[in-house]
């Protein structure tokens, strides 16, 4: 019989080696020998495409929203001291529930739903620290792979983030339209009752504020402000600067520049330290200089050495940069020069590429799945898709598992990412 040491152990060792998308379902099973719960939420802006990784229970997790996520960080952040967990009643899901909530250094969010009531305080006790210690561990699992993230997932995450923006979009000016409608009639003078008309204006401007607010919330998780992504690459750089005896100068973006798309900002930094760590690998390298600067389409991007102008383009850790840098459609310059250091350049575009239609002929989709599969890429829900076919909500459903399984999608969100990178709209 497997010891509980043992069985902890083996699930660290998995948690560690997670990808992306299994590690809220590995996390799950590690906590629950130690504390149950109905679901586990991950919420963490590192990942823009998909800020939300779940397990458990699907009646939950297929309705946790990002304003249910907020208020909880807001409270935990408000009500518990640093490193402790909080715990109390709130919506999650769309219902009621109890959850219990824990923060991490890289500002990511874990909840779990319905957690476990343990009546014992020594376990208790023992059951949080390994929570603790074992989200701790997750968090940083996620910060290193969204950091070294390959090509296709800065593609796919791209492609998410942008379709959220827009649906988003699409459901805001849709609640506005009604909700200022309803405003313009109940401060109509022909109303007489009066109370009943504050009453209800009061009522849709508190909606329409939190319609606004979500919608800028939406926005935030998928760009940063060029000056904040700036200040998070001088932290992740600040240990090197601390003890390798090299000055690491920073000159700083313009303030009022243009916000980046977070695959950028998360690339740009991911770039700028894998070209930092290239260069003191060189000997005798004193100062490196990086600099950004965004022309309102690209973030430029330049790190400079003075050392003996040593760096290989060629070097295996300048070819996943330069690796790196094409996911974005961006463009890398290496310019060595014996006994005066190197430079290099790097532009980002800020926007993705206009794609011309490419031919999905390899996907054999029927005429009527591709069909489907363009109003999907569109952002048309199941009703409107079936609506605008005239065919029922079930038969949606079946063009779409079809759909799924001829591109070799695991989800409708990356169905969606797939038709983007075709040119479907």
């Amino acid at each position: 019989m497997e010891s509980p040491k043992s069985a902890l152990l083996e699930a660290i060792a998995a948690l560690s080696t997670a990808p992306l998308a299994t590690i809220a379902q590995r996390l799950r099973e590690a906590t629950l020998p130690y504390l149950g719960s109905s679901a586990l939420v991950i919420f963490t802006e590192d990942c823009t495409g998909r800020p939300q990784k779940k397990a458990g229970d699907e009646a939950i997790i297929s309705r946790v929203s990002i304003a249910e996520l907020d208020h909880i960080r807001a409270l935990a952040a408000g009500e518990s001291r640093e490193n402790e967990a909080w715990s109390g009643q709130v919506l999650l899901g769309g219902g009621p529930r109890p959850v219990l909530a824990l923060s991490s250094p890289s500002k990511a969010l874990l909840v779990l739903a319905d957690p476990q009531a343990l009546t014992d305080a020594a376990d208790r006790a023992e059951a949080e620290w390994i929570l603790r210690y074992l989200w701790t561990l997750a968090a940083e699992r996620i910060r290193e792979k969204v950091a070294d993230a390959p090509p296709s997932y800065l593609i796919e995450s791209r492609a998410a983030s942008a379709e959220r923006v827009r649906v988003t979009a699409e459901l805001v000016d849709q609640h506005s339209t009604t909700l200022e409608t309803l405003l313009a009639a109940l401060r109509s003078p022909a109303l007489s009752d009066g109370a009943a008309r504050k009453s209800a204006t009061d009522a849709a401007t508190r909606a329409l504020v939190g319609l606004r607010t979500l919608s800028d919330r939406t926005t935030e998780l998928v760009e940063e402000p060029v000056a904040t992504a700036f200040q998070r690459l001088r932290e992740d750089l600040r240990p090197l600067m601390n003890f390798s005896g090299i000055d690491v100068q920073f000159i700083e973006p313009p303030v009022n520049g243009r916000a980046l798309p977070g695959e950028v900002a998360h690339a740009a930094r991911a770039i700028v330290r894998g070209l930092v760590l290239a260069m003191v690998d060189q000997a005798g390298v004193r100062r490196i200089r990086t600099q950004w600067d965004c022309d309102g389409e690209n973030l430029l991007v330049n790190v400079r050495d003075d050392g003996p102008g040593e760096l290989s383009a060629t070097a295996p850790a300048m070819a996943r940069l330069a690796q790196r840098v094409e996911a974005l459609d961006g463009s890398m310059s290496v310019d060595v020069m014996p006994g005066w250091g190197a430079d290099v350049a790097v532009s980002l575009p800020l926007d993705p590429p206009a794609r011309q239609l490419a031919d999905v002929s390899d996907w054999k989709l029927g005429d009527r799945e591709l069909e489907v599969l363009q109003l999907l890429a569109s952002g048309q829900r199941n009703r409107a898709i079936a609506a605008k076919l005239h065919i029922s909500e079930n038969t949606v459903k079946f063009h779409l598992r079809n759909i799924y399984r001829k591109v070799g999608a695991s989800s409708r969100t990356e169905a969606v990412a797939m038709a983007h990178r075709n040119g479907l709209r």
